[in-house]
C-alpha cells in the first residue's frame, strides 16, 4: 500500500506571517482617520456636514461610520475618512 503524505511544512507561511507582523504593528488597524463626537442633534448634523464639506466623499471616502442616540436628543457618532495627502 502507498503511504499518504502528511501535511506540507508551514515554515514558509510562518515566516511570512512573522514578517507581516513586524512591518505592520498591531496598533495600526488601517489607514482611516476616525473621530467620535457626542453632540445635540442639530450640532451633530452640522458637524457631519462640516466633515463632508472639508473632506469630500469622492476623494476621502468620508462617511458616518456609526451612530446612536443617547440621553434625550444627543447623538454619539463616529466619522471616518482617509488621511489627507498633504
Amino acid at each position: 500500500m502507498m503511504k499518504i503524505p502528511g501535511p506540507p511544512p508551514f515554515d514558509g507561511l510562518k515566516q511570512r506571517i512573522f514578517q507581516y507582523r513586524q512591518e505592520n504593528p498591531a496598533g495600526r488597524k488601517n489607514d482611516f482617520v476616525r473621530e467620535t463626537f457626542c453632540l445635540s442633534r442639530p450640532e451633530a448634523r452640522a458637524k457631519a456636514r462640516e466633515w463632508f464639506d472639508t473632506f469630500p466623499k469622492a476623494a476621502y471616502w468620508t462617511e458616518v461610520e456609526s451612530w446612536r442616540q443617547v440621553d434625550g436628543d444627543r447623538i454619539e457618532f463616529t466619522m471616518r475618512r482617509l488621511p489627507s495627502a498633504d
